[in-house]
């Protein structure tokens, strides 16, 4: 039996447009922007000026505390010039603009033989110089994430290799095509912590992986993978360890205060060839679909690659796209133009003929008290009520109702009759009350 948590809802997933499509390597050709803020944390400073040649797999940009991550040139060339570039939320952020000389030369990379042979503290250094955070979307360095207070009380390590959001299959490619290095990057993660056991979960509409990956572990004594049910949002960190452990956490804790550290499939891939291969993060797979595109594809681009290129690569638009976003439809951002740099943590673009939430912006009613809301919520609060508080400005009562619970992964607006735009209330309100607790 697939293994679950309560609430959710099931979205037309959208993956048939691009689960069959090899991943397939794309070489960028104009200039590539890297923006300084790509990750949770300080911003990385930049080590070069415009006019330095780089090289690929060159440091361009140093963290900027403990909680940050440094950046890396993806291709050959020459550096611009350092200025603000709009990126997915809307933000002008401090870029690096690099132009692209087209011959990808590359800095000497050095593999290590034998991972076994390196100290914990070697290991934690390698991920944190190779630039490496959460690109399942959060972006939290994992270098933050492998130094628990306690490492002697982590007892899983799971690998996210849900993909619950509809339309992406950048994960489910990469478990197929390279699933030697997940493994490979699970072993090194589990090295760091004497107590853990690894767990693989994967929603049961990927048998194919969930086959292979059980194969290739059968003889790992500390490795197993777990079958989960196909629903929304299964790959939400608190529910993909309540699904895997049964152990549970709420806002104020972090996966670390249950015993449990939670990384992406990508995130994993990119730590085997950090510690094994020397390769700092320089690459990531992206679905480019949607019904707008004409052949939706799984790239693995250089960081840095402008979305209107993927677009082009992945055969342009078949109808002109009246929705686009960066991300999956649930927890995506809204895009007003593809002149923007892909990042650490973008996943996907999807391109859609139909704008749905438009359509029924128009359509939004009273709520009927039906309280479909709360059955699909997998946090177990009440998203109607918080959403009359939060556009009631009644922050205490928003708080008292545990509004700060909600993970934002939109089950509630995506299952309303009545057309109520409950996430967006409720994120706002969330944003206002945890600003207001930073200035006590």
């Amino acid at each position: 039996m697939s293994l679950t948590f309560k609430g959710g809802v099931h979205p037309y997933d959208g993956k048939e447009l691009s689960k069959d499509k090899p991943i397939k390597e794309y070489l960028p050709q104009g200039e590539l922007v890297y923006p300084l803020s790509q990750h949770i944390g300080a911003p990385a400073k930049p080590v070069v000026k415009a006019g330095d040649e780089v090289l690929a797999g060159q440091m361009i940009a140093e963290a900027g505390g403990f909680v940050s991550a440094p950046i890396y040139a993806t291709v050959s060339g020459k550096v611009k010039k350092i200025e603000k570039r709009r990126v997915v939320v809307g933000d002008m952020v401090d870029s690096i603009v690099i132009e692209n000389d087209g011959q990808y030369n590359t800095v000497e990379f050095h593999p290590v033989e034998d991972v076994s042979a390196l100290s914990k503290e070697e290991i934690i250094e390698k991920i944190k110089n190779a630039g490496i955070v959460g690109m399942g979307g959060a972006g939290f360095p994992t270098h933050v994430k492998l130094s628990p207070k306690e490492p002697d009380k982590i007892d899983y390590i799971i690998a996210n290799c849900a993909e619950c959001e509809p339309y992406l299959t950048s994960d489910y490619r990469r478990m197929l095509e390279e699933p030697e290095k997940l493994i490979g990057g699970m072993k090194i993660m589990l090295s760091l912590f004497d107590n853990a056991k690894g767990i693989f979960g994967i929603e049961d509409n990927k048998p194919d992986c969930i086959k292979l990956l059980s194969d290739l572990v059968k003889d790992e004594p500390k490795m197993e993978v777990k079958a989960l049910k196909t629903k929304y949002p299964q790959g939400s960190e608190r529910q993909l360890i309540y699904a895997t452990t049964k152990r549970a956490i709420n806002s104020t804790m972090l996966p670390a205060d249950a015993g449990c550290i939670v990384d992406n499939t990508d995130t994993i891939v990119s730590i085997y060839k950090a510690v094994k291969l020397g390769m700092p993060l320089m690459h990531r797979i992206v679905t480019i679909t949607g019904d707008a595109i004409a052949e939706p594809q799984n790239f693995s681009i250089c960081i840095g690659t402008n979305y209107r290129e993927l677009v082009e690569a992945a055969g342009g638009f078949k109808t002109q796209p009246q929705k686009i976003i960066s991300g999956g439809p649930m927890m995506g951002f809204a895009m007003f133009s593809l002149d923007i740099p892909t990042t650490k943590t973008t996943s996907a673009l999807l391109c859609l003929t139909e704008d749905e939430v438009q359509k029924a912006e128009g359509q939004a009613t009273n709520c009927i008290n039906c309280g479909r809301c709360v059955e699909a919520c997998p946090s177990r609060i009440i998203p109607s009520r918080l959403a009359d508080f939060a556009q009631n400005h009644q922050a205490e009562q928003f708080e008292k109702w545990n509004g700060l619970e909600c993970v934002e992964c939109g089950s509630c607006s995506f299952t309303c009759p009545a057309k109520r735009n409950l996430l967006q209330a409720i994120r706002v309100m969330k944003k206002t009350v945890l600003a207001n607790k930073r200035k006590k």
